[in-house]
């Protein structure tokens, strides 16, 4: 007999002698399941924690060092494997883990990716005995030597990476959720949970926070990942340190959400994560990074990749939207152009003194675009690029975000963008990308340190809110009939939109106000009236144009504003909106509700009301994309609207 008999025969015997003594459980073999993965390869251990199984972690996570090569979940003997496949926890897991096994500790079931790839089975129990399979031991032998053996495919494009960390960001989700129904009201996640709801987001369910944790540490781990393209030994532990230096609230928020101190019952999940990453061909995934490639830049495919993956729901609450980069030229090209021609900068965008924002910035797609068109200002100049970063372009260029995935992509994103352009970042440098509420105003004040930290960022946008002379506010702020921006402050900016030549609007239920494109659009429109001069660029929901319910809100931009350019975009599929020769009207986003442009202009020393300068963009999609590409808003076939 040789030793791999021996040792599946030892297996069985200790297998048997449970079943004799008559009162075995699942729970009185899995010592014996240890044993037989342990002795089959050198340096492998089988460990199987109660806590974690509490939570909804699979019996055992198997490795060899510090790798983790997969898990085992294990049923008692006779309980019936196709029945489990059915089973909702069984199917979160092949969703999830890609080399898992199925075992009865007779019968065992190996899925790669979620495919099931192989069976095999030692035995049938017959009381309290085993009735060997012929050929049983060499086929159960053969299944686990290739399950310990398996590596996972190498990920090479950001769609693939995607989806492998969706999925693992998805069990961590529900891991956050089952460990918090267990943990007491003081515990850290509870602690931390508190913390975003006093200084974010107030009515932040434990089923969002979850969903916040898990994608932030999905984004952080890849951010990480991304600074450190060859490091072959990168892990959880030391992900905080690869973090980019542009953003040290990241770096803070990392160490306590995926540090050394992370939640053991979370922790192996994130290990698997990380180890997707370490394994990962980096180079491949970042071939295209922050080239300017339309809709192929693998940063908006990753984000909207993953954010589909992992739950559509999620972005649908929030009005996540990646705009498609000839919108975002359009509006940027005319800005610049508007800046040289009404307000005496013959820079543009790129004039020392002109501060922008983007109060919804996602994953900073105009930012990206501002500081690109900056750049190419410089050619010829290159050798001034880096003090004038330094000097100039950092401390005029913001953006806030309430979601914290599209927050760390924005940072990464920026990051990469200014270091293909040559800029090095000095040591106590950040972006001006904050994590705040743009539509909240208190001053926050934090008892505990995680808390501290949220703060200290809404407490910075607030400032630069408030006091900062901002003179180009842009955009795409989210479409949510159901806001989920309900503070006192957004309520109030709105209350200017419900008069109407100094009366109440008169309408029954004016809830469409409430939609937070309304309320970003006031925000901006707020913000440049403090400025007392500037350019407001939206692209938004085209609702506001004729729906009766926003006659005050038109009156109030017209009493603002001294010259209004509105490109409406229709490609309304809910009002069945077609091309005035018939044809086809599609959308520019994957949405059924109509968009439009807004170029809202502030000009000191012009009369109001404003003159609001018309025009429409219909057809397919591609015929927008290639149109709006080619123009700006000085060459937009403009109607002037009495």
């Amino acid at each position: 007999m040789n030793i791999s008999q021996q040792i599946f025969q030892q297996y069985l015997y200790n297998i048997e002698k449970k079943l004799t003594i008559g009162d075995a459980t699942e729970h009185s073999h899995r010592s014996a399941l240890e044993s037989l993965i342990e002795a089959m390869i050198q340096g492998v251990t089988a460990t199987n924690e109660p806590k974690r199984i509490e939570c909804g972690a699979p019996d055992y996570v198997i490795r060899k060092g510090p790798v983790i090569i997969g898990y085992i979940e294990a049923k008692d003997i006779g309980k019936t494997l196709d029945e489990v496949e059915k089973s909702d926890q069984l199917k979160r897991y092949r969703k999830s883990l890609s080399n898992l096994i199925l075992t009865d500790y007779l019968e065992f079931r190996w899925y790669v990716d979620g495919e099931r790839r192989f069976a095999a089975r030692l035995g049938t129990r017959i009381d309290n005995k085993i009735k060997r399979e012929k050929d049983g031991i060499q086929a159960v032998e053969e299944l686990l030597g290739n399950f310990l053996s398996h590596t996972a495919e190498k990920v090479g494009t950001p769609k693939d990476l995607a989806l492998r960390m969706a999925r693992l960001a998805h069990m961590i989700r529900d891991l956050i959720v089952a460990a918090m129904e267990k943990e007491p009201e003081k515990g850290s996640l509870h602690t931390q949970l508190a913390a975003f709801r006093d200084n974010l987001i107030p009515d932040l369910s434990v089923e969002y926070f979850a969903d916040m944790y898990a994608q932030t540490i999905a984004y952080g781990l890849f951010a990480a990942r991304c600074t450190s393209p060859d490091t072959k030994d990168f892990t959880r532990q030391n992900a905080a340190y690869l973090l980019p230096k542009t953003n040290p609230f990241l770096r803070k928020l990392f160490n306590t959400i995926a540090g050394p101190d992370l939640d053991d019952r979370i922790a192996w999940l994130v290990d698997d994560l990380a180890q997707v990453l370490a394994q990962a061909d980096m180079a491949a995934v970042l071939e295209n990074f922050g080239k300017r490639t339309g809709k192929e830049d693998p940063v908006v495919h990753f984000y909207e990749t993953f954010l589909t993956a992992y739950d559509p729901k999620v972005r649908e609450m929030r009005g996540v939207y990646y705009t498609p980069e000839p919108v975002v030229s359009y509006i940027v090209r005319s800005i610049d152009h508007l800046l040289k021609t009404r307000f005496n900068k013959p820079q543009g965008l790129a004039d020392d003194n002109t501060l922008i924002l983007d109060p919804a910035t996602g994953t900073a797609t105009f930012l990206y675009m501002v500081i690109n068109e900056i750049h190419q200002s410089f050619a010829g100049q290159e050798g001034m690029w880096n003090d004038y970063v330094t000097e100039k372009l950092l401390k005029r260029i913001f953006g806030f975000e309430l979601l914290m995935a599209p927050y760390a992509v924005a940072h990464l994103k920026l990051g990469l963008l200014l270091q293909e352009t040559g800029y090095k970042f000095q040591s106590d440098e950040r972006l001006g990308v904050y994590l705040t509420n743009t539509l909240d105003e208190a001053i926050k004040h934090s008892e505990t340190l995680f808390a501290q930290w949220i703060s200290e960022e809404a407490n910075a946008a607030s400032e630069i809110k408030k006091e900062k002379p901002i003179m180009v506010v842009l955009g795409n702020p989210p479409y949510s009939g159901h806001s989920a921006n309900k503070g006192h402050w957004a309520k109030q900016l709105i209350e200017t939109y419900k008069i109407v030549d100094g009366k109440p609007l008169g309408e029954k239920n004016p809830k469409w106000l409430q939609d937070d494109y309304v309320k970003f659009i006031r925000f901006g429109q707020w913000r440049i009236e403090r400025t007392g001069q500037g350019i407001l660029g939206f692209i938004t929901n085209h609702a506001y144009l004729d729906n009766p319910t926003f006659r005050g809100m038109r009156q109030s931009l017209m009493s603002t504003f001294t010259d209004m350019y509105i490109l409406n975009l229709h490609g309304n599929s809910k009002k069945k909106e077609v091309a005035p020769d018939g044809g086809k009207d599609e959308n520019v986003f994957d949405i059924q509700q109509g968009v439009s442009i807004c170029l809202l202009v502030k000009e000191p020393g012009k009369t109001i009301p404003a003159q609001v300068h018309y025009a429409d963009l219909w057809g397919l999609r591609e015929g927008k994309y290639q149109t709006l590409s080619e123009i700006s808003v000085n060459d937009t076939a403009w109607e002037e609207l009495e």
